[in-house]
């Protein structure tokens, strides 16, 4: 049996462990999650190292990409380089196939994405290849980097602008540490009243909601029958949805027993698949075998 952990620094609340099997392989894919200690998370991928098959960090990114850019989060290579012997993944490279084929099948598959749809990222330098595709099926965007992050009232709403922001700030803000760019811990089960107060009326004007659900969930107000798309999503993550007043939840990955799991997990498991130095893997290694396993967004009605 394969064996696959997310060692995440996000609440450990949200653990969970399944096995199931993908092409004729037996899975245990599991998340630790370490309460939003550094340390600790540091010490558990030195014992998983060279122990289980491919390790994905959560709550935590390595790599964002703007355009042809790639900008290394300083905190997250520090974990990454912690992995000495097993194969290690953040999760980008499936956000830059995966999460792109979500938004061309929604659209081709379904009525969410309509020409002039209006869509909200609360964070698109974290999934530039979800944005690119968003723009790329004609919807209305608006990228809300500056105003959740930094608190500036500037909504974002063409690529080229993200991609131009990205480089003036991404160099700098890459060297902070993570807990100021994205909460972790505790910070993950609360939401920012002062920000849902200021902005959240960007919410209640789009009809797409989209983005990594920590984020999405933190600012998020009442909202009047919105689409959420994002990625991990527990029973108690619907339940708060629902209770929200979301219309429609589409998570871009599979779900198993009961939740999807986070795109670094995902994107692990399709390494111990391919059995390949992960610097010698393209996307088009991950696109091929997503159509091999039929990986298909879920999409569930919360009305």
């Amino acid at each position: 049996m394969k064996r696959v952990v997310s060692v995440s620094l996000g609440s450990s609340r949200r653990d969970h462990r399944v096995e199931v099997e993908l092409m004729g392989e037996r899975f245990e894919i599991s998340r630790r999650g370490t309460d939003g200690d550094f340390e600790r998370a540091v010490q558990l991928l030195k014992e998983l190292d060279g122990k289980v098959d491919a390790i994905g960090l959560g709550g935590i990114d390595v790599y964002l990409y703007a355009g042809k850019t790639r900008y290394v989060i300083q905190d997250g290579k520090k974990l990454m380089d912690a992995v000495r012997k097993t194969p290690v993944v953040d999760g980008s490279g499936l956000k830059n196939t995966l999460e792109r084929e979500t938004v061309y099948y929604l659209r081709e598959h379904t009525d969410l994405l309509s020409p002039g749809t209006r869509v909200l990222m609360v964070s698109a330098v974290d999934r530039f290849g979800m944005a690119e595709a968003f723009a790329g099926v004609g919807c209305e965007v608006t990228f809300g980097d500056l105003i959740f992050a930094a608190g500036i009232p500037y909504p974002i709403h063409t690529v080229s602008e993200l991609e131009e922001l990205a480089a003036k700030l991404l160099p700098e803000m890459t060297r902070l540490p993570f807990h100021m760019l994205y909460p972790t811990g505790k910070k993950q089960e609360t939401q920012d009243e002062e920000k849902i107060k200021k902005f959240g009326h960007y919410y209640q004007e789009a009809q797409v909601i989209a983005g990594d659900y920590h984020l999405v969930r933190r600012y998020m107000p009442r909202l009047n029958g919105q689409t959420i798309i994002t990625n991990t999503t527990t029973a108690d993550d619907v339940t708060f949805l629902r209770e929200k007043g979301a219309g429609c939840l589409v998570t871009t990955t599979p779900e198993f027993e009961g939740r999807s799991f986070g795109t670094n997990v995902m994107e692990a498991v399709l390494v111990a698949l391919l059995q390949k130095p992960v610097e010698e893997i393209t996307p088009r290694d991950y696109l091929d075998l997503l159509r091999r396993l039929d990986f298909k967004p879920r999409v569930l009605p919360l009305r």
